[in-house]
C-alpha cells in the first residue's frame, strides 16, 4: 500500500494469492474513503494484464469487445465489484476467526458456476495446469481464475494464513507465510514503517509529558 495514487495496472501484488490481489484492488479500504481502483471494465482489463491473467494480445480483444457491447461490459464490471467486495468480506471473517456471511458465499458460488464450466486441464510440455475454454471474447472471463482462486484458498491448508492488514486503514489482504505467522503488514515498507513511526513518535510524546 502506498499514499500515492495507484491505478490496477500497476499495484503492489501482496496477497499472495490470485484472489486476495483481486480483493486488494481497492486503496484505503478499511478506511471511511476507500479509494477504487477498479472504476470501469478498462481498467479490470488492465489488472488481468498485470496478473497474468490474459496477455495484451487478449486484451485489445476484450476491450474490443466491450466497445461493441458496452451494456454487457458494464454488467461484467459490476459483477466483479460484487464478487470482489465479497472475496474481501469473506477472508476478513476467516481472518478473525469468524464464519462468512452466507450471501457472500452466494455471490462467490455464483461466479464459480461459470468458472467451473469453462474450465480445463491443458499439457504445458512440461507439466498441466488449468486453462479457459472459450476465453478469446468472453467478457466475463478475468472472473473465472478469480472465483477458482477464491474457492482453492478456502479448500486449502493455508486457510489459516489470510491476514488482513493491522494499519487501520489499509485492510489489504495477504497470506501470511512466515515461519511463526508473525506477518502483521501487507508491506513492511509502506504500513510497516508508517506505523512504527507512528508508534515511534508516540512513545516520544508521552515520555515528554
Amino acid at each position: 500500500m502506498t499514499e500515492t495514487t495507484l491505478n490496477a495496472g500497476n499495484m503492489a501484488l501482496l496477497g499472495g494469492v490470485l484472489c486476495l490481489d483481486f480483493a486488494n484492488t481497492v486503496n484505503w479500504h478499511r478506511s471511511e474513503h476507500p479509494e477504487e481502483l477498479l472504476n470501469d471494465y478498462g481498467d479490470l482489463v488492465a489488472w488481468a494484464v498485470h496478473t497474468d491473467i490474459v496477455n495484451e494480445d487478449k486484451a485489445a480483444i476484450l476491450l474490443e469487445e466491450a466497445h461493441l457491447q458496452p451494456a454487457e461490459a458494464s454488467d461484467v464490471h459490476e459483477r466483479a465489484i460484487a464478487l470482489r467486495e465479497a472475496i474481501y468480506r469473506i477472508f476478513v471473517a476467516i481472518s478473525t476467526q469468524q464464519r462468512p456471511a452466507v450471501e457472500d458465499m452466494e455471490i462467490l458460488n455464483t461466479e464459480i458456476q461459470p468458472a467451473l464450466a469453462h474450465g480445463r486441464i491443458v499439457d504445458t510440455g512440461d507439466g498441466y495446469t488449468w486453462d479457459w475454454a472459450d476465453n478469446d471474447q468472453a467478457l466475463d472471463h478475468i472472473l473465472w481464475p478469480v472465483a477458482r482462486s477464491a474457492a482453492d484458498l478456502l479448500a486449502s491448508a493455508k486457510l489459516d494464513r489470510a491476514r488482513q492488514c493491522a494499519d487501520e486503514r489499509c485492510g489489504w489482504l495477504f497470506l501470511d507465510m512466515s515461519r511463526n505467522r508473525s506477518r502483521r503488514w501487507c508491506s513492511m515498507e509502506e504500513c510497516g514503517n508508517r506505523n512504527k513511526a507512528r508508534e515511534y513518535y508516540r512513545r516520544r510524546k508521552q515520555e515528554h509529558v
